[in-house]
């Protein structure tokens, strides 16, 4: 049995582990690179294997750098099955379709300036009829049942609490007569998610793939965070008559975010001002969390015994019309605008902050994980809180950044909060990976995390009795 990590090794984004037992070849998620633009389009179309020789992907869960390339591989041949959850699934039918389609923008841009260099246009990974046909492949596992993958391979979900129809892939592998038991956690959520379960203990295993996107972080908790957004929300649209603009993932990240601001709505603390969703993701995505309530944790339970709908109430408005888009940016009313995507790299929110960025009124705050060279972590770079999850004003010197092209002096607060991350912290995926009886585990691979964040989490899984802890290299090949 052989694996080989082809994707999201030292790095976050782009997950891609490619599993062989005898001739079958199990690919353990299949994300795209993101967070740089075009500049990610060659790693992309770089897969390091033959998709016609795929047999399985294993999905663990839909966000776009665990599943985006799986229309491109269906494109190149791929014509196996993919194996996910049924929230999963769902998922994944409006998130392939809709980066289809900023693939479609993006290029046509690109093509653009490629034009007037005189330089040959390109093309895109896949497009929408991509998108849609490989949904065909697409065969759902229910959460703790035991699926025949193949000759010798058992696969299992458990939920990992990430985000809804996250799961940690559990695959019992018998080869030559020894039994062998694999777990890849994808991504790991928190023990007290705002609307998910927390994430639920796991087969036992011989070997560990895990990832570590906060392995050197700590994050705020539940109330100090709702605190913070309360807040925020009281300076920005209260105090100084502004708007708050937050860059979301329209799947997972919005609908927290839309629950908590309907929490203090209830409660009568959320200032009267107009909240708007404008995504058409987010807008599709809400409908299958309302889908899936069952699937949420106790609280939004609890919740929903007095308010039916706990993604919705009076001042919340979800946007689907480019022309409604346009307008907020003219709308000189405080308002609070949740729009895609997370790292500010493409999507409405990119124009919303090209729009309101030289406004001292306006707020921009971070909620989630930025790469390194995204236009969101520039952002917290130029406010000094690229480093630090606390929360802080930005100074106001003079600094520029460029979006669009076009270079905007940066007047507006940059603001951070992580404590809506739907990754753990170090501690919290350490207590979550402890309820396995380290000293069976053989080897654990650390992946998913920049450099720096896997290697201080490698330290922090040794302190817990961990052992054969290395960092994979991509493309870096292990027998197990």
């Amino acid at each position: 049995m052989k694996l080989q990590f082809l994707g999201a090794a030292q790095e976050v984004t782009g997950s891609k582990h490619l599993l062989t037992v005898g001739r079958k070849h199990i690919l353990l998620d299949c994300g795209m690179y993101q967070g740089k633009g075009m500049e990610t389009d060659q790693a992309n179309r770089d897969l390091g294997f033959e998709p016609s020789d795929i047999d399985f992907i294993v999905l663990t869960h839909a966000h776009i750098d665990h599943s985006g390339l799986i229309p491109y591989l269906y494109r190149k041949g791929f014509k196996g099955k993919v194996i996910c959850t049924p929230a999963t699934k769902d998922l994944c039918t409006i998130m392939l379709l809709d980066t289809a389609y900023i693939q479609a923008l993006d290029i046509k841009w690109y093509n653009r300036k490629q034009h007037k260099l005189g330089l040959p246009p390109a093309d895109v990974l896949y497009d929408a009829n991509h998108a849609q046909r490989c949904m065909r492949l697409f065969k759902t596992v229910e959460y703790d049942r035991d699926y025949f993958l193949c000759e010798g391979v058992m696969l299992r979900f458990t939920d990992s609490g990430h985000m809804l129809g996250s799961a940690i892939a559990n695959l019992t592998i018998t080869e030559f007569g020894e039994v062998k038991r694999l777990a890849y956690t994808g991504d790991i959520g928190r023990p007290h998610s705002h609307i998910l379960c927390p994430p639920k203990p796991f087969p036992q295993c011989d070997y560990l793939i895990c990832e570590s996107t906060y392995g050197d972080r700590l994050h705020d908790e539940k109330e100090v965070t709702e605190n913070e957004l309360l807040e925020i929300v009281r300076d920005t649209c209260v105090r100084k008559q502004g708007k708050l603009i937050i860059p979301s993932f329209s799947v997972g990240r919005t609908q927290e975010i839309v629950y908590v601001l309907n929490t203090l709505y209830n409660a009568g603390f959320l200032p009267h001002v107009e909240v708007y969703v404008d995504s058409p993701l987010s807008v599709n995505a809400t409908e299958i969390f309302r889908q899936y309530t069952d699937e949420l944790n106790e609280e939004v339970q609890h919740v929903m015994k007095h308010d039916p709908d706990p993604f919705g109430f009076n001042t919340l408005h979800y946007i689907t019309d480019i022309r409604d888009s346009k307008r907020l940016n003219s709308d000189k009313n405080p308002a609070i605008i949740i729009s895609a995507s997370g790292m500010l790299e493409a999507g409405r929110v990119k124009h919303h902050v090209a729009n309101h960025i030289e406004d001292p009124k306006t707020t921009i705050l971070i909620v989630g994980y930025c790469t390194p060279t995204s236009l969101g972590a520039r952002l917290l770079n130029l406010a000094g809180l690229g480093d630090s999850p606390r929360v802080f004003i930005h100074d106001r010197k003079e600094q520029y950044i460029s979006i669009f092209g076009e270079e905007h002096k940066v007047k507006a607060d940059i603001r951070r909060i992580d404590g809506f991350s739907g990754h753990g912290d170090w501690k919290e995926m350490i207590k979550y990976l402890s309820t396995q009886d380290v000293t069976q585990i053989r080897h654990t691979f650390v992946v998913h995390g920049e450099t720096q964040a896997a290697e201080t989490y490698k330290d922090h899984l040794y302190e817990a009795g961990f052992r054969g802890i290395t960092i994979p290299k991509k493309g870096e090949e292990v027998e197990l």
